[in-house]
């Protein structure tokens, strides 16, 4: 008789725990997969998948616009927001369906409820205890949100999603890749957008070009960038907006605001708060991450995390790649890590930006590295007559003629990146990007094609 009720219980059905479980029960383990909420988790209900659908619907003024460049007369279009919304759920729907079908395919139990820790191999879900062998975290994470006066009147990325009809006026709190992403989204569909930030420009720890590119293209579209600003305060005014009460650098006073909806992307905290964690012995970091080892394994020995609820890099390949890495491990006799270095990354801001490998200050000294950077107007707008401006960038190691990081602003940069992510993983040198012909015309043929490094500034003259 088996000692416990399941070979492996995983908490969250996110892209992750879904990964983890549906590979294990392929192999022949018993296991079941506990969520609260939707099959799919943040990245197919709440984010990057619904979050990239809204970016294409929104893209579509531009295209309109454009169109007329290339002898097209574009009748008189007109947005329907409730309809966009409606097609977007009904793909989430049809997503959910196809996880679900992963899942029983691969003989995984499903259990509908908010799972606790009762002890190291008991999760109690609805009054009912089940038993395991192994327990995985996969909760993910949630947005945070500051404890300010009025802070009830603010919605995050979760309610932006769904709204129930399109804001007139759309004030962004944050600068990182969810608040640049939505400002695109709303700005695109018509909205008056001010986006505001308590640093100097968007994306902070991006490379300098790619934020002070994406900080002047978006600048260009409309969308009113509040540097070195805080909001102090939200409250409701008379006619039904919001009035936000700022203050810039210092806590100085500066003005106020006045909107029809206010969006909180200030970061995302993991979802591990109420399950039982710290009662069992599972050790947490200072924001609530769990705390794994190299092979995803916490302080209980028989308990594992994967994804965002560690806290390490919150992006949904690198949980599934956890969570493949978890299976193979303990189920298929294959000792399985992830390697961390070089992960490409996204950015579906408009334009949207792609970046893989180091930025520029994190790569060394100006005497290391050599950098090489082009800006030019993509070839589709020598004919729409649009201000649009496209940005590459390649960090080399001079030492070892290494490409050590790639970087784009511009049209399709997430798609030509990934490609450039496969070399940086094959250690690429300068002299082998040289060599490989471009595909012209194409911006991706840049890459390929810029010969002069960028000087270094001059250096500053000593003090007399």
């Amino acid at each position: 008789m088996a000692r416990y009720d399941f070979d492996l219980i995983t908490i969250g059905a996110g892209s992750g725990g879904v990964r983890a479980t549906r590979l294990a029960g392929g192999y022949g383990a018993r296991t079941a997969i506990v969520e609260e909420s939707r099959v799919g988790g943040t990245c197919v209900m709440r984010g990057c998948v619904s979050k990239k659908l809204l970016v294409m619907g929104a893209h579509f003024a531009d295209d309109f616009a454009d169109s007329r460049g290339f002898g097209w007369a574009p009748g008189d279009a007109r947005f329907d927001w409730s309809a966009l919304i409606h097609n977007k759920n009904v793909e989430l729907d049809r997503l959910e369906g196809v996880y679900n079908r992963i899942l029983e395919t691969n003989s995984v139990r499903r259990i509908d409820g908010r799972a606790v820790l009762s002890d190291a191999h008991t999760v109690t879900v609805n009054g009912q205890s089940f038993t395991a062998e192994i327990i995985l975290i996969a909760t993910g994470s949630r947005p945070s949100l500051p404890a300010i006066p009025g802070i009830e009147h603010a919605i995050t990325s979760n309610e932006a999603l769904d709204l129930s009809g399109l804001p007139n006026r759309v004030a962004i709190v944050g600068g990182g890749y969810i608040a640049v992403e939505f400002a695109g989204i709303f700005n695109g569909l018509g909205a008056q957008v001010t986006e505001i930030i308590r640093g100097d420009q968007v994306l902070r720890g991006f490379d300098a070009d790619v934020r002070a590119t994406l900080g002047d293209e978006m600048a260009k579209k409309g969308i009113d960038i509040r540097s070195g600003t805080v909001v102090q305060a939200i409250a409701k005014d008379d006619q039904g907006g919001l009035r936000l009460t700022l203050a810039g650098p210092g806590g100085v006073a500066a003005d106020s605001l006045v909107v029809d909806a206010v969006l909180y992307a200030t970061g995302r905290t993991p979802n591990t708060a109420g399950i039982g964690l710290a009662e069992v012995g599972v050790a947490l970091d200072d924001a609530g991450g769990v705390v794994v080892d190299d092979d995803n394994r916490t302080s209980v020995a028989n308990i594992y995390a994967v994804g965002d609820c560690t806290n390490r890099v919150m992006l949904t390949p690198v949980a599934i790649a956890e969570g493949r890495a978890f299976t193979e491990t303990l189920f298929n006799g294959t000792p399985t890590r992830v390697d961390y270095a070089n992960i490409p990354t996204a950015v579906f801001s408009q334009p949207p930006v792609g970046t893989v490998g180091l930025a520029e200050h994190d790569a060394g000294t100006p005497d290391s590295v050599d950098v090489y950077l082009s800006r030019f107007r993509p070839m589709k707008h020598t004919l729409t007559g649009r201000d649009e401006m496209t940005m590459m960038k390649l960090v080399v190691d001079r030492r070892s003629d290494r490409v050590v990081g790639c970087h784009m602003v511009g049209v399709d940069a997430p798609e030509i990146i990934q490609g450039l992510g496969v070399a940086l993983k094959c250690g690429a040198t300068k002299a082998q990007f040289d060599a490989t012909i471009g595909i012209h015309p194409t911006a991706a043929e840049e890459f390929v094609t810029m010969r002069e490094p960028r000087q270094p500034p001059a250096a500053a003259p000593e003090a007399a």
